[in-house]
């Protein structure tokens, strides 16, 4: 017996290894975190003792889910609406929401608008800033007109000072900018680490769901565009945003990764300017250029974003080629679906006029392009700038485009055409069985590209025999 009991007293005794960053444990000491990669992290510390969880006192009697009242979780505008379409409708009282994006895409002016708009007298808002100091929030609030009574400003990198200005200010929103900058005195490691963005997290939503006090957090992303930080953090918090954009365009979408208070299909619209950022209701004006004349090398097509249809423009130019292997640039679009058209219209489509000459392709407004419904109009405009002739004017494609040239179905055509021809597009490609078409528009099914590619004129289509002819 007193073997026994020795061994188990050496076995508690026992020295273990702990990562100072995210925590993970191990009996033998490592040079580097298997968990989180970081080098000299890893250090000794004494074996926790064994502990068992005894049924204690509950805080709440259960009760049937019909008797909860659900009135606590009815969501309160923030004053944007964009913002509000991708919430769901709001803020909900408690909840915490995660907005991640690239530097300089217009986060901190987004939040500073919704922490202004939001604030009044029944509802004050604290808005923390841990990247920059008070006056410079001051004068970014002045630019954009965010000022009101009811916002209240503090520059703290310190948990325990955020929290100090909770009791002393009790906001029904609270907006951390950023996650990354604030620190625990109780835990070791740096800002930003991941047992500090862990312990930080944490001690905000337990504060959230205590006070019902809503909470936006600011969130870091890596070179990746993933959220910076432990996964477990998207976990934690109740609504994760992505906010978008190219830094070099007015355009920025908000789209919802995850929310428990609402669908995660729809996308918010903004437009960033010098005085600010404001909400797109109607953003596909952003995406088009009118002309009186048709131009050789566009063609119009309706993406979805969520559940929202958006009229957009592909353009293409086609020029001789100086060098042995042609360029082929891309913008807006995805290189690998433009490399698939080229070969659909070589093979498919007998033109061979595409092959070695350069060839340029772009979306207008900053529009990214990525799902497989682009594909009829990404074809025609190259088409189109390979004959130097124009589509017929108010056409709009639809399509995704197989690599033996059959245009397949997509999802949503009843709402993208329905778009369309509310912007006063008249005539439509779309593939076979459409279902109900709006009043007015003429649509044409096409079963594959031949029959897309007559909307060209006849005699400036380009054609294999032709050039070998000419050759």
């Amino acid at each position: 017996m007193w073997g026994m009991a020795a061994r188990t007293k050496t076995a508690k005794e026992r020295p273990s290894y702990r990562c100072t960053e995210c925590g993970w444990q191990t009996a033998k000491w490592l040079g580097r975190c298997p968990e989180c990669q970081a080098w000299g992290t890893v250090e000794e510390y004494g074996a926790p003792a064994v502990r068992t969880t005894a049924a204690g006192r509950v805080s709440t009697a259960a009760v049937p889910i019909a008797q909860v009242d659900g009135r606590q979780a009815t969501a309160r505008t923030t004053g944007v609406d964009e913002l509000d379409r991708v919430l769901g409708g709001g803020l909900v009282p408690g909840a915490v929401v995660l907005l991640a994006g690239e530097p300089g895409v217009g986060k901190s002016t987004l939040l500073l608008d919704v922490a202004a708009k939001a604030a009044s007298d029944e509802h004050r808002t604290l808005y923390v800033t841990g990247e920059e100091s008070a006056s410079q929030v001051r004068l970014r609030a002045d630019r954009i007109h965010a000022l009101s009574d009811h916002l209240y400003l503090a520059a703290e990198t310190d948990l325990s000072a955020v929290l100090g200005h909770l009791d002393a200010v009790k906001p029904s929103l609270l907006i951390l900018d950023s996650v990354q900058t604030v620190a625990s005195p109780e835990i070791d490691g740096a800002p930003g680490g991941m047992a500090q963005v862990r312990e930080v997290a944490g001690a905000l939503i337990r504060a959230s769901k205590e006070r019902g006090m809503s909470t936006l957090l600011v969130g870091h992303v890596t070179k990746d565009g993933a959220i910076a930080g432990p996964r477990l953090l998207e976990h934690l918090v109740d609504v994760v945003l992505h906010f978008e954009g190219d830094r070099h365009a007015r355009l920025r979408l908000v789209r919802g990764v995850k929310n428990r208070y609402g669908t995660t299909d729809e996308v918010g619209c903004f437009e960033l300017h010098d005085e600010g950022i404001t909400g797109l209701a109607d953003p596909s004006g952003l995406f088009l250029t009118r002309r009186d004349v048709a131009v050789p090398g566009t063609c119009l097509t309706v993406t979805l974003e969520g559940r929202r249809p958006l009229v957009a423009e592909v353009q293409a130019l086609t020029v001789d080629s100086q060098i042995p292997s042609p360029r082929r640039t891309t913008s807006g679009l995805e290189t690998s679906r433009v490399s698939m058209m080229l070969a659909v219209l070589e093979q498919r489509g007998r033109i061979s006029a595409l092959g070695k000459r350069d060839i340029y392709s772009a979306t207008v407004g900053g529009v990214k392009l990525s799902e497989p419904a682009a594909d009829l109009a990404i074809a025609l405009a190259l088409a189109s700038a390979a004959s130097d002739t124009p589509l017929p004017k108010n056409l709009v494609a639809i399509g995704e485009v197989g690599l033996a040239g059959e245009v397949r179905r997509v999802t949503g055509v009843q709402r993208r055409l329905a778009e369309a021809h509310r912007l006063g597009f008249t005539h439509a490609l779309v593939p076979t069985d459409p279902g109900k078409v709006p009043a007015g528009m003429r649509v044409t099914e096409v079963a594959d590209m031949g029959d897309a590619l007559r909307v060209l004129p006849r005699g400036r289509r380009p054609s294999r025999k032709a050039e070998e002819g000419e050759g």
